[in-house]
């Protein structure tokens, strides 16, 4: 999905994977003024109802572009997200949530995304990516930290011909410091509707949420935080 952009605004490209993290982070981005071009992933993931959300979410808030790119990580496996054999974990509350690196990352997934918006940011003029990774309520990914960001920033700015020609390549955070809660507060004030957007690792049919899942659990704490319901059921 495309269309022709006239407004004065400079461009960014924002990671949007359907869920609360990602649709906060969008509209975080749409209340900075960028031209906003969205890309999503179809990476073998089990859950791949959210690219349907994240379709939608980028036709609400009129991106000036959608693209879903293709890569398999299936093929290597290795994340209860990928590999069909691998169960994903479930729990009945967020206490039980382990503190280890759970079966649900998926290896280097982050640094595969984010090179490759990158390189869709380079070819648009763009020098601002926007992710929503998250270092609080977050399951335990290595490649959610700040440390993190800030290395693939470096290197971004390194490899790149903006970088090294002076203009700075930013990898925005929003969220890395917030709750879910918190999250969850700046998406309602900024029009989010979290009825679109779908967490959970593991859906059932027609992308139901299973309720178990540490995704699950993150976002129901974060509506509880807010008394809310969550209105994706």
């Amino acid at each position: 999905m495309e269309k022709a952009v006239t407004e004065n605004r400079p461009p960014a490209v924002v990671l949007l994977s359907g869920g609360l993290d990602s649709a906060t982070c969008l509209a975080i981005a749409r209340e900075a003024n960028f031209a906003i071009h969205t890309i999503s992933f179809r990476y073998g993931q089990r859950h791949e109802y959210e690219l349907e959300r994240a379709a939608a979410l980028a036709r609400q808030f009129d991106v000036a572009s959608h693209r879903v790119v293709e890569i398999n990580l299936s093929q290597f496996g290795g994340s209860a997200l990928t590999d069909q054999s691998i169960v994903v974990p479930k729990s009945d509350s967020v206490e039980q949530i382990g503190v280890e690196i759970p079966v649900t990352y998926v290896p280097a997934r982050n640094t595969v995304f984010l090179s490759l918006a990158l390189a869709f940011a380079e070819t648009i003029g763009s020098v601002d990516l926007f992710i929503g990774v998250n270092s609080l309520d977050y399951s335990g990914y290595p490649d959610c930290r700040p440390e993190y960001i800030a290395a693939f920033e470096t290197m971004a700015n390194l490899a790149t011909q903006s970088g090294t020609s002076g203009r700075k390549l930013t990898v925005h955070t929003p969220l890395i410091h917030l709750t879910k809660g918190e999250i969850i507060q700046t998406g309602l004030r900024l029009g989010v509707d979290y009825s679109m957007t779908l967490s959970c690792y593991d859906p059932g049919p027609g992308g139901k949420p299973c309720g178990h899942c540490d995704a699950c659990l993150l976002r129901q704490k974060g509506f509880d935080e807010n008394n809310l319901k969550d209105p994706a059921g």
